[in-house]
């Protein structure tokens, strides 16, 4: 399997070099190269370097069940099996990265009004709009530390409002909320939660929740798991994007985010809670069903 490898990542790296690395003979290789491969070789051999084109696709962020849903998108690979892909990834060495949970940002220490957990870690919804789910995160910017402030609603795990500054104030909160207010047509009744934070609990939030008629909740105290959407969100955000990026400029960090949020995670990026559709293709085909129904 290691001249599989070779040649799937043949137009990317020396071959000489994967040689020598795998321990193999360039000699071994071209003559395994040049022998009549079987139909199911051959088909392996190019399932094999399409897998490795969407593992890099999704920055080593994606593990057999999305790769394979990618895959079952495009008519040659229509029928391939999940556990041939696990088999083939496994041998290839492609493997969904993880990294050590990342810094908190919340500053609970603070005489605010704190909401009970009205979430309760219920992170199904029936619709759009039901319950929103906010955090807030860092990511440092021409040697200086930005906050990113993201929320999601549960039914898609879609993003419908985000902001970055340069101050973990409550005015980036209110931008972002405004934004996905703007997005979203939401109605009295939805619930909005989030961790214990003063920008959560502070007046202008709590009064803009008011204005809508929207339901606040909060995680308990130190309790990372109350809130693991949002969290799961910024793991892979960090993962995919941040730990592999250097800012020179605000500006810059808004359109690499846009990018990413907008056009691969929201459009392209495939959720395990959506049967392994990308959050917009999946509020757009529960949208069509309605019509529908």
């Amino acid at each position: 399997m290691r001249f599989s490898f070779i040649e799937a990542h043949r137009s990317t790296f020396p071959v000489k070099k994967m040689c020598q690395v795998l321990k193999v003979s360039q000699s071994g290789y071209y003559r395994w190269r040049n022998k009549s491969e079987s139909d199911r070789d051959a088909e392996n051999r190019r399932l094999s370097a399409r897998i490795t084109q969407l593992y890099q696709e999704h920055g080593g962020m994606a593990g057999s069940p999305m790769i394979t849903a990618d895959l079952r998108e495009e008519k040659e690979f229509r029928t391939v099996g999940l556990n041939r892909v696990a088999r083939l990834m496994r041998q290839m060495g492609l493997r969904c990265r993880f990294i050590k949970r990342y810094k908190a940002t919340t500053n609970s220490k603070h005489k605010k009004p704190i909401c009970p957990n009205i979430l309760d870690r219920d992170f199904d919804a029936d619709s759009p709009n039901q319950k929103w789910v906010s955090d807030i995160t860092y990511l440092r910017i021409a040697g200086k530390w930005y906050y990113l402030t993201v929320i999601l609603d549960i039914f898609s795990r879609i993003v419908v409002g985000w902001d970055l500054s340069s101050s973990l104030d409550k005015d980036s909160l209110l931008q972002a909320f405004r934004k996905a207010v703007l997005r979203r047509s939401i109605s009295p009744g939805l619930i909005f939660h989030s961790d214990r934070g003063v920008q959560y609990a502070s007046r202008e939030f709590r009064r803009k929740l008011e204005t809508h008629g929207c339901i606040q909740s909060m995680s308990r105290k130190g309790n990372c798991w109350d809130n693991a959407v949002a969290e799961s969100f910024f793991h892979t955000l960090k993962m995919q994007l941040i730990h592999h990026r250097h800012f020179t400029s605000k500006a810059q960090a808004e359109q690499e985010l846009f990018k990413y949020i907008e056009a691969y995670y929201n459009r392209r990026r495939k959720h395990s809670a959506n049967e392994y559709e990308a959050p917009a293709v999946f509020e757009e085909k529960w949208m069509k069903k309605k019509l529908m129904a």
